[in-house]
Order: structure tokens, then sequence, then C-alpha cells
């Protein structure tokens, strides 16, 4: 069972019913620890006090937030608990929207919505609902130490729930424009056939992180004393020719090539570690 991040109520209207959150999906990557380099003897972080020049152990630590330079106010955190929202216990829906007209870009980490004990009825209720309607809901939920604003909304099994950022956190870059009086209707007749020559479903398991993969590989490869093997890469880098010419050659070459998979071939540091290596593949939902 993943473990619980979040556990409350769901309310809307007079509705209201238990529920649990718990993470949909994380970053997988791999972690070094720092060595000592003369010995190979790991090394800790110490906390270390400026002013009384010695460590100082965690159960003596306090929050403290700078409100001007060098001057801070302690807080604790009985009173950070005080001042928590009502909606650190409670999940309020706000209203309802369409899921199509939420910017990707405002959503955030991703968490299944599951019913707790006697949440069961209204929760296949409000996933029916949802489902026929098309809507999602926006409502206010305080975890991790901050309110967020999220969207609800139905997956294929259940609901999913999507932290989102606030309107005054994603940034407004002047760099990101688009000037479309610059494509000619050529160009974009043979920009389409492309796109369309390489269109297929979405299936998330085709897709995976080479990097990390060498990287395992090259580890497992020392564990077990082999002769690392440093991958043949070839930089592929376009030359810089007419667009219409490069949209062309792109198409000849899509219709000269055959099906291939995403997937590709593991580097031969891989390939000198397979023997024992095994590559943990966590998929992060089964997103409708």
């Amino acid at each position: 069972m993943a473990s619980t991040v979040w556990k409350g109520h769901l309310t809307f209207g007079l509705v209201s019913l238990p529920v649990r959150l718990f993470s949909a999906a994380r970053g997988e990557s791999i972690s070094f620890n720092q060595l000592h380099k003369s010995d190979n003897s790991r090394v800790k972080q110490v906390l270390f006090c400026q002013v009384e020049d010695k460590p100082v152990p965690r159960e003596e630590l306090v929050k403290g937030y700078e409100y001007e330079k060098g001057k801070y106010v302690v807080v604790d955190e009985e009173e950070i608990k005080a001042v928590a929202p009502e909606t650190s216990r409670t999940m309020q829906i706000l209203e309802f929207v369409k899921m199509q007209e939420v910017d990707p870009v405002y959503l955030d980490a991703s968490y299944y919505v599951a019913p707790d004990e006697g949440g069961e009825t209204p929760y296949a209720l409000m996933f029916e609902a949802l489902r026929k309607s098309g809507y999602a809901a926006i409502a206010k939920v305080s975890m991790h130490n901050r309110e967020h604003v999220v969207v609800l909304r139905p997956g294929s099994k259940g609901i999913f729930l999507h932290t989102m950022y606030y309107a005054d956190e994603v940034r407004a870059v002047d760099e990101f424009r688009t000037d479309t009086s610059l494509i000619k209707d050529k160009e974009l007749e043979l920009a389409t056939m492309l796109i369309n020559s390489l269109a297929a479903p979405f299936e998330p398991a085709k897709y995976h992180d080479t990097y990390r993969d060498n990287i395992k590989s090259l580890i497992e490869a020392k564990v077990r004393g082999k002769q690392v093997v440093q991958p043949t890469t070839v930089e592929h880098r376009a030359p810089v020719i007419n667009i219409m010419d490069a949209l062309k050659q792109s198409l000849d070459q899509m219709k000269k090539k055959p099906a291939q998979s995403v997937t590709t071939e593991a580097a031969p540091a891989k390939k000198a570690a397979s023997g024992n290596g095994k590559r943990s593949r966590k998929t992060a939902s089964e997103n409708a």
C-alpha cells in the first residue's frame, strides 16, 4: 500500500466524503554519496553555528525568517499550526471547469485520490459525474506547509489530483513569442506532412531514461570489476540549409526508413553489465 500524503474530507455543496491522497508519480535518478577522496570514507554534513564556532545538533534548531539583512524573526511549529487554514483538514471544491481550459504549464505534482473508509459510494458518484459531464473540479487544500490550488479530474480508474502553480508563480518571459507571419503556406504544408508521418498513439512504456540506464550499467560493471567501455555517441547536428529543402529531405527519409521503436539498443557499457543488471521501471500512472 502506498503511503498517504494527505487525509481529510473532500466537500462540494453539502456533500462531504473522506479521501486520502498518495503520489501518482515520482522522478527516478541515480544518487551518489559523497566520499573522502583519499580513503573513500563516507562524509556527513555538519550544521555549524558561526557565532559560537561549534557544531549544532538538529534538536537545537528553530525556524527563522529573514525580514531584513541579518535580522530574523523566530516562528515555532505550534504558531504555524495555529494559523493553518481550514483547508489543512478539508479540501473544498470551489468551481468546475473544462479540463482543456487549464493550460498544462500550471500543473505541478500528480496524486491519486482514493476513497477512505465509508466514502466509496460518494467517491464513485463524483467520479462518474465528472466523467459524464466532461468537467474537472478546482479546489484548495493545505499540505506540505502550503495551501495549494488543485484540479481533480477523472482518469481511467479513479480521480486524479494535480497541484497547480498560482498565476503569479508562472513566469512571463518576453522572449516566449511566435511570429507566424514568417512562415509560407508551402512550408506549413510540408511541416504538417512531416508531423503526420511521425504520428503515433501515446505509449509511455516506449520511452526510458537512456542516461540513467547507462549510469546504472557503468556502476554494475565497476562493481564486478569489468572494464568500462565508453558508449560511442554521435552528435547529430543538422547543417543550416534552406527550410524547404530540409522539410523535403526529412519527408524523403521518412518514406525510406522502416518503422522503428523509440527504445534503442543499450550502450556497450550496458552490454558488459547485462548479466545481473535488473532495470527497475516504474510507471507513473494509467492516465486517461
